[in-house]
């Protein structure tokens, strides 16, 4: 199972994400993240990813959501565990990259039409400060087939 880091940045009543330009993902907005290298803690992977993808460095993060992914990509089953955090703190201007275009959105203007389909699930939850655990399967074409959300006290 691959694991993955997912950041989003807060300001205000607004929330940081990144439209992606290349790759998995590609034209949906997103926040930042990644795969972890070997070797790697979800930490590091956040703060290097984050590094990579929009040249900010996370300096007051927390987790915020849990989330296993059931997917299938070209008739692929691939499972996927990805660690959502949220931050407040940061060194750095958000600024795009060959991956990553960021731009800044109200709470209340959230796209999420042109954000991968689960996103409406959970993150308005998180936003509003519960942690989420859950899991998703998507079939072929990105579609929910069956989902599961949970509203836990902790995060393990």
């Amino acid at each position: 199972m691959k694991e993955l880091t997912l950041l989003f940045l807060l300001h205000n009543d607004e929330i940081l994400l990144a439209m992606k330009k290349r790759g998995f993902g590609e034209g949906k907005w997103n926040g930042v993240g990644g795969k972890l290298d070997p070797g790697e803690t979800v930490e590091q992977a956040l703060v290097r990813e984050t590094q990579e993808e929009i040249a900010v460095t996370p300096i007051k993060y927390w987790p915020a959501a849990r989330i296993l992914f059931h997917e299938f990509h070209n008739n692929t089953p691939s499972d996927m565990l990805v660690h959502v955090f949220l931050c407040d703190a940061w060194t750095g201007e958000p600024t795009e990259s060959e991956e990553m275009k960021p731009q800044w959105f109200h709470k209340d203007d959230i796209p999420f039409k042109e954000m991968w389909p689960d996103d409406a699930y959970w993150l308005p939850d998180v936003l509003d400060g519960k942690l989420v655990k859950g899991s998703f399967t998507l079939n072929n074409n990105d579609e929910i087939e069956s989902y599961d959300i949970q509203h836990v006290s902790e995060l393990v």
